[in-house]
C-alpha cells in the first residue's frame, strides 16, 4: 500500500464517496476515511470544498480535490503506476466512458431517486417506467463498451464501472421500496451479470454497504408521509 498523506472526507452511505473509495482500493492507496455526521457538515469539509460544500473531498498532500468523477480521474492520473488503469487508454473510449458517466448522474440517477420521492402510485409507476427505459440504454452501452468482456472497461473494473457500480447498493434499496426488479435477467441480462461480478470483486466487496443498513438509512433520508 502507498503511504502518501491521503484523506477522504465522506460518508459510508454516499454513492459518490463510494466512487472515490473504489478507485483508491483499485490503486492500493492507503487513506484515512474521515466520516461526516449525517445532517451536519464539518469545518474541514466546508474549508476543503467552499464552493459546493459537499462530499466527497479527497485531500492529497494537503490539497483538496472535489467532485466524485473528478476525484476518480485524479486518482488514476496521480497514481498511474499503481494498479490497473481506471480510464480507458484510447481517447475515444475515454470520451464514451465520460459521456455515459454524465448520463448516469444527470438522467438515470434522477429517475431512480424519483421513485423514493414519488407522491402517489401513478407518479411512482411513471418513475419506474423511466428507470427501466434508461436502464435498457445502459444495457446497450455495456455491450458496446465491454466488447464481450466482464466489465465496461474490459477485463477489470474501470471508470464507467465505478460510475454505475457505486449505485448498486441504493439500486437494491429502490427495488425493495418499489417492489420491482430493474436488473432483470430477461430485459438486461448483461447488466445483471455485470452487477454480480462487480459486487463480488475483492476490491469492491469489503466496502459495499449492507443493504439492510442502507435501507434503514433511506427511511430516514426519504421518510414516507403519514397516512
Amino acid at each position: 500500500m502507498a503511504t502518501e498523506d491521503v484523506k477522504l472526507i465522506g460518508s459510508w452511505a454516499s454513492v459518490y464517496v463510494m466512487r472515490a473509495r473504489i478507485a483508491l482500493h483499485l490503486k492500493s492507496i492507503s487513506y484515512e476515511f474521515l466520516q461526516e455526521t449525517f445532517g451536519s457538515k464539518s469545518e474541514l469539509l466546508l474549508k476543503s470544498n467552499p464552493v459546493h460544500k459537499k462530499m466527497p473531498v479527497l485531500i492529497h498532500a494537503d490539497k483538496p480535490v472535489c467532485e466524485s468523477n473528478i476525484i476518480v480521474q485524479y486518482i488514476d492520473e496521480a497514481w498511474n503506476s499503481s494498479g490497473p488503469s481506471i480510464l480507458p487508454s484510447h481517447p475515444y473510449d475515454r470520451a464514451i466512458a465520460r459521456f455515459w458517466a454524465a448520463y448516469i448522474d444527470d438522467q438515470w440517477f434522477i429517475s431512480l431517486r424519483s421513485i423514493l420521492t414519488a407522491q402517489g402510485e401513478e407518479e411512482k409507476k411513471a418513475a419506474i417506467a423511466q428507470v427501466e427505459e434508461r436502464t435498457e440504454l445502459l444495457e446497450k452501452a455495456f455491450n458496446d463498451c465491454s466488447k464481450g468482456k466482464p466489465f465496461f472497461n474490459g477485463d477489470h473494473i474501470g471508470y464507467l464501472d465505478i460510475a454505475l457500480g457505486s449505485f448498486l447498493g441504493w439500486w437494491r434499496v429502490v427495488e425493495l421500496d418499489a417492489n420491482h426488479k430493474f436488473l432483470d435477467e430477461t430485459k438486461t441480462p448483461s447488466l445483471a451479470k455485470w452487477a454480480e461480478r462487480f459486487c463480488d470483486d475483492p476490491t469492491v466487496k469489503p466496502i459495499m454497504p449492507e443493504i439492510t443498513k442502507l435501507a434503514e438509512f433511506a427511511r430516514k433520508l426519504f421518510p414516507k408521509p403519514q397516512a
